[in-house]
């Protein structure tokens, strides 16, 4: 989601006239940093590159660095306290304001804190400066209506707010007709969608349109919640050709008490139900999830329930977390934090038991016919190896041998599996078939266009001493921007 919000102030700033700088801070007029509050590393990682651009700024006048996100809008004036440089403060419900807000600090020459307490205008009416041509994200929500004891998200994204569906489709169907074939639904609780409006089973409702929009290929989302997944969903996903096999759940602990404690609205025989529902109408699918480590008060005994809850689930991928203690969370607060030693022992015993089940797991698929969407930047061995890589249907990264015909990200190969290891999977005789798509054709005219200055940075940009690059020379005035 927080990439999704990235490539809307990227499309935002370049409707304002700035043009992309080189992927460093070096020749940037502007820097925006979109930030995350979920863990504390993000709060070092800000501060850290905030320090390292001081000295930059300073030598060039007339930059300016931004800072939005949740994190911006929990810490607010800190930022500006702790790093009096930014000139741009704004938070998750204000993205619009971007533009403004940095004229704004240009023309008074001062830092500009902007921090909006409810949503002014649902984000996908934003520009978007989409980053694929061939893949894209819809939010189909905004905020949060849970109150999870280790989150701060609701506190920051705000109560949920649902798009009409027919804005979403109108969305969806803009997407494909520009070459887009796979879209991933986005929500901070995607299947809750439809709660603002009244309709519990809209979210399936939505699966189901998706599946009549004609050159969708892939239907993906994430990431929903256990409480609100209803058989109507999983119905939906089994009967809908194009939403894919494939599902991201978050567990978060396999211990009752402990999701009790978390104030997750589920227990362990409830998802495990799920679970088992999935797999009866979706054999194949591959069931990815998140899960905490050393919540507080959680013990051995409860520990020992997640890893039975990993081992009866089998899900092909885990996202695995130490818990961070988040100010303003209730869990802060509370008594029986776990010591940084015992949850670092956990982690490492549940990491290598994921480890096995996804490489036991990934095993399974050697033999199989599976057909792949090229994509760009997903192998970072694939000059060195001759390979490209791209998704299976149920999301597994596959490497491939590279065919003798072009193929371009975007395009479609069919493959055999003959290599398993636990992160991806491998085909080593060139694909049986090549299908060059409207998404391959939409890559390769974005790609023979005129060359430009490259666009806006998601994420942190690379601060220190990069290979020397042309400085962007933007038209009318305009200034470049990393």
């Amino acid at each position: 989601m927080n990439v999704h919000d990235s490539e809307r102030m990227a499309g935002l700033l370049e409707q304002a006239g700035y043009v992309r700088a080189g992927k460093d801070a070096e020749t940037a007029d502007v820097v925006v940093f979109n930030t995350c509050a979920v863990r504390e590393n993000a709060d070092n990682r800000l501060y850290g590159n905030l320090g390292q651009l001081a000295p930059k700024k300073a030598a060039r006048p007339g930059m300016q660095i931004a800072v939005g996100g949740c994190l911006a809008q929990k810490d607010r004036d800190t930022i500006t306290r702790r790093a009096p440089w930014v000139d741009v403060v704004f938070g998750t419900h204000n993205v619009g304001k971007l533009p403004v807000l940095l004229e704004r600090a240009r023309v008074q020459r001062e830092a500009q804190v902007e921090i909006a307490e409810s949503l002014e205008a649902f984000p996908s009416t934003l520009p978007t400066r989409r980053e694929s041509p061939y893949a894209a994200w819809v939010s189909v929500s905004v905020g949060c209506n849970n109150t999870c004891t280790f989150c701060i998200v609701p506190a920051l994204r705000g109560k949920e707010k649902d798009r009409r569906p027919g804005d979403v489709l109108a969305e969806v169907e803009t997407l494909v007709a520009e070459g887009v074939l796979e879209i991933t639904l986005l929500g901070q609780n995607v299947n809750a969608y439809g709660s603002d409006m009244g309709d519990r089973q809209a979210f399936s409702k939505l699966l189901r349109a998706c599946g009549r929009i004609e050159g969708l290929e892939r239907v993906r989302f994430t990431s929903p919640h256990p409480r609100d997944f209803t058989d109507d969903v999983i119905e939906a996903m089994a009967e809908t050709e194009n939403v894919m096999p494939q599902l991201h759940m978050p567990l978060q602990s396999g211990s009752s008490r402990v999701l009790k404690a978390m104030r997750r609205s589920y227990r362990q025989e409830r998802y495990l139900g799920i679970i088992e529902k999935v797999r009866a109408a979706m054999p194949d699918a591959a069931i990815s999830t998140d899960i905490i480590v050393g919540f507080p008060g959680e013990t051995e005994e409860d520990f020992q329930e997640t890893l039975h809850v990993v081992r009866e689930a089998r899900f092909a991928q885990a996202f695995t977390f130490q818990y961070s203690k988040r100010p303003g969370t209730p869990a802060a607060e509370m008594e029986g934090q776990v010591p940084k030693e015992v949850v670092q022992e956990r982690y490492e015993r549940l990491v290598a038991l994921q480890e096995e089940i996804s490489w036991s797991e990934n095993k399974r698929q050697v033999g199989r016919t599976v057909e792949v969407l090229v994509a760009e930047g997903e192998g970072r061995k694939d000059d060195a190896t001759r390979r490209l890589s791209g998704r299976a249907p149920d999301n597994r990264l596959v490497h491939f041998a590279r065919p003798a015909e072009p193929v371009r990200p975007g395009d479609m190969v069919t493959v055999e599996i003959s290599y398993a290891a636990p992160h991806h999977l491998l085909a080593e005789a060139p694909p049986s078939a090549v299908r060059r798509t409207r998404a391959g054709d939409a890559w390769e005219l974005r790609n023979a266009a005129p060359a430009e200055p490259k666009g806006v940075l998601l994420g942190l940009p690379t601060v220190g001493a990069p290979a020397p690059a042309p400085a962007a020379q933007p038209s009318g005035g305009g200034c470049s921007v990393c």
